[in-house]
């Protein structure tokens, strides 16, 4: 029997005229191992996912649901999160990251860690740590559209690598409502990243 949340992301796929999955039928999860977020833990599952494909615009969106574990033993943590991906060869990044800073990583830039300051957009450089190789590329994907659309919304993070983007919230599970908003504003990052990227 299909529990609760798979019904309801079956049924905001209907609405949302995508195709849905209660598991990963697209090898997702491979396509993802160099991101930040793959990397890390063991017992990686991806479920409830919702799909389009775009042949006119030669990209496939998805949005799932994607749990690990970290530690062990008395520490062992479940971390688990709706994401948005978008794969689309109309996407051109840098291999980056974002995320909200918090006071450690503060500590850790006085000791010499990686953080993109964008000085004309203070709130943003202080609410979010951006890293990645190359920091000229990064500062042009992260465009003046990109950066004050963080600066309003908080707790987001992303990464970005060729053709490839996400965007989630970290270990939080959205609601079906929320949801909606995630397929609303990755596909408003999208088109922001979308129009700054390196190459069409």
């Amino acid at each position: 029997m299909p529990g609760y949340r798979s019904t309801e992301m079956r049924q905001l796929a209907s609405r949302l005229q995508m195709d849905y999955s209660a598991k990963d039928e697209w090898g997702i999860l491979n396509l993802l191992t160099d991101f930040r977020l793959f990397r890390r833990g063991y017992g990686k599952r991806i479920s409830n996912v919702i799909s389009v494909k775009d042949s006119m615009m030669n990209s496939h969106m998805h949005i799932f649901d994607y749990k690990f574990t970290v530690g062990g033993g008395n520490s062992t943590r479940r971390i688990k999160q709706t994401v948005f991906f978008v794969d689309s060869k109309q996407l051109g990044l840098p291999h980056f990251s974002m995320r909200p800073e918090h006071f450690f990583h503060k500590i850790g830039q006085r000791l010499g860690m990686q953080d993109i300051d964008f000085v004309e957009y203070p709130t943003f450089s202080n609410q979010y740590l951006v890293k990645g190789d190359d920091e000229g590329l990064i500062r042009s994907v992260m465009s003046e559209d990109v950066l004050q659309f963080f600066t309003l919304e908080k707790y987001w993070s992303m990464e970005g690598m060729n053709y490839f983007f996400i965007f989630y919230r970290w270990n939080k599970i959205l609601k079906v409502d929320q949801v909606r908003e995630l397929h609303k504003k990755g596909l408003r990052v999208f088109e922001m990243l979308k129009d700054s990227s390196f190459f069409p």
